[in-house]
């Protein structure tokens, strides 16, 4: 048990991170309280927000992120290898939420799989 809490406690946080990352897209990508008052006032920093991650959006950067950082990941050995797993999944759990599904359902595999695959002996 001892060897699996850290997976587990990894299983949680990802967890709360996916429900963050669909909040910030229904409560503010998709809100149309937001998309009136950013149409409106751009100066505002929540605007200002919005617009810079239609961009990141735009430009599939969280999704190209995890699936790069993915595939280092499966190659890579030891905690190098497992870090990178963890960020690839830090990227691509947002990606997922935020219409970069493409790319990044193939990150979260690849690093899920980094992730539970036995160290060598």
């Amino acid at each position: 048990m001892r060897a699996r809490l850290p997976l587990i406690v990894l299983f949680f946080a990802l967890a709360i991170w996916l429900v963050a990352s669909y909040g910030l897209r229904y409560g503010l990508m998709e809100d149309p309280q937001w998309v009136g008052t950013c149409v409106a006032q751009t100066a505002r920093w929540e605007c200002q927000l919005r617009a810079n991650l239609g961009w990141l959006i735009h430009f599939r950067v969280l999704g190209w992120i995890a699936l790069i950082a993915s595939v280092l990941a499966f190659f890579v050995r030891g905690r190098v290898g497992y870090a990178l797993a963890v960020l690839a999944l830090l990227f691509g759990f947002p990606a997922l939420a935020l219409y970069n599904a493409s790319l990044a359902v193939f990150a979260v595999v690849i690093a899920a799989l980094r992730l539970v695959r036995a160290p060598r002996s």
